[in-house]
């Protein structure tokens, strides 16, 4: 019996998988890592090129919105972790615990380490006064006079973005990279491809976008098979997020301590280690961790040492595991 997905077969839909990804293989080749380096603070994780920026960043960076929810001590040693691995790749937004997240990096994190640092934060504001002044907020609390890269944060829906550029975001963000108070601009999201395929058709603008992607991302309202070939037409750098689905794999849910209940993909069905290199063989620049504590932040650090690259059959083979399973129940966020 063949399985619907999105008006087609489970068999029409993983073949056109297979040709997706296989004709990203090209494409990984130009943002693979680079050999590991050594700058002032030590052994820095392999680089992989963001976009058409001509930027190196370390292909994995720690996110802003757990090192927030940690008290000082333990966001502190969260950071020298992350440094002392070689991450140099440091995200945030506006909305982490009410600029709580930004804080923490303004005293913890900048005042030592902004030189030798890639550092970006997002903005949910819907329009123009509201995004100058997240912008204005976000460089204060971070300790810095410029950031490496902003994001319009989270879009929802066409809507959204349609609304967002009628007032005024996306004029203040351009204005704030032409004024040096911010390199490079972008968009985040994981609501819906919708959304960034919108984005991507009324403007040409943004530099890099922030998406889920992971193993069940391309069997429900996929981001890899939707919105990936297109952020590569434009050269455009991709920063993962999600790639466990935000706990789903766990069968779990961030925002409910309740089982989702649906059988954990980890360890019923894949490991972290396939989970998290089937991420690294696709064309990303860099996959954010939201580390919760020193362990997974080692386990993170350890595998970006590991990965030696996945065949396209390999990555064929993880999606096939969970593809019975994707949807809402695993990537909860999505539309």
């Amino acid at each position: 019996m063949s399985v619907q997905t999105n008006g087609f077969t489970r068999r029409q839909f993983l073949r056109g998988l297979a040709a997706s990804l296989a004709s990203s293989s090209a494409c990984v080749e130009s943002v693979l890592a680079d050999e590991p380096v050594s700058d002032q603070l030590g052994q820095a994780l392999p680089r992989r090129l963001l976009g058409r920026t001509g930027e190196k960043v370390t292909m994995l960076g720690l996110g802003g919105f757990h090192v927030g929810s940690l008290n000082d001590r333990k966001a502190q040693a969260l950071i020298e972790a992350a440094i002392e691995g070689g991450i140099r790749f440091f995200d945030n937004a506006q909305q982490y615990q009410h600029g709580g997240s930004e804080a923490k990096y303004g005293r913890l994190l900048t005042p030592k380490y902004r030189e030798h640092i890639f550092l970006m934060t997002k903005s949910l504001a819907r329009d123009a006064d509201g995004a100058r002044r997240d912008l204005e907020g976000s460089l204060r609390r971070l300790r810095t006079d410029h950031l490496d890269l902003w994001q319009m944060h989270s879009v929802e829906s066409p809507a959204d973005v349609e609304g967002r550029q009628r007032d005024g975001v996306f004029q203040v963000m351009e204005e704030a990279k032409k004024s040096g108070k911010t390199r490079y601009i972008g968009f985040s999201g994981h609501r819906t491809p919708l959304a960034h395929q919108r984005v991507l058709e009324v403007t040409d603008q943004f530099d890099t976008c922030q998406m889920p992607i992971n193993a069940a991302d391309p069997s429900y309202h996929s981001f890899i098979k939707n919105v990936l070939p297109l952020l590569l037409e434009k050269n455009m750098g991709v920063l993962a997020m999600k790639t466990l689905a935000d706990r789903g794999f766990f069968g779990q849910n961030r925002w409910d301590a309740r089982p989702t209940g649906v059988s954990p993909l980890i360890p019923n069905r894949i490991s972290v280690t396939e989970a998290i290199h089937f991420v690294w063989s696709l064309p990303v620049s860099v996959l954010i961790t939201g580390a919760e504590s020193l362990d997974q932040l080692h386990e993170k650090i350890g595998l970006a040492k590991s990965f030696n690259g996945m065949s396209q059959a390999e990555r064929q083979r993880i999606v096939e595991r969970v593809a019975d399973l994707a949807g809402n129940a695993v990537e909860y966020y999505k539309a």
